[in-house]
């Protein structure tokens, strides 16, 4: 997977996203990409509210996260992201990184599709995310 990142956000954990291990439970990495993923769209204009509210509904049709290094409470750390387009599919690749060492928590690869008035289509707000042939 190329590293060529276009956003980052950096995060703390809090001790009520762990496990009674002391780790981050694992479904709090989806909520940490998703998190990563609206603070993008709205440094990049997008509001994934007012989405919504003029019918299209980006939705997440596959996830997949390889866990490498636990997060634990108090660790503070940057979710990276870049983001490609598959025919209709908008791929989000985020991976989070533990500060200050950088260590490699999580990989994961985030497939969204969007619904134009409930039905597949394509996204010309979306399309403005993708990164041009100078970047």
């Amino acid at each position: 997977m190329k590293a060529n990142y276009i956003y980052e956000l950096e995060m703390k954990v809090r001790d009520y996203e762990c496990d009674l291990q002391g780790i981050v439970n694992n479904a709090n990495y989806q909520h940490y990409l998703e998190h990563t993923r609206h603070e993008f769209l709205h440094t990049r204009g997008i509001s994934f509210a007012a989405l919504h509210d003029d019918g299209i509904d980006a939705v997440v049709a596959r996830l997949t996260m390889a866990f490498k290094t636990p997060l634990r409470s108090g660790d503070s750390f940057v979710s990276k992201l870049r983001v490609e387009k598959t025919g209709i599919k908008y791929v989000f690749y985020q991976d989070i990184y533990r500060l200050p060492d950088l260590q490699c928590c999580l990989k994961s690869q985030v497939e969204t599709v969007c619904l134009i008035d409930g039905r597949l289509g394509l996204c010309p707000e979306l399309d403005r995310l993708l990164p041009t042939q100078n970047e």
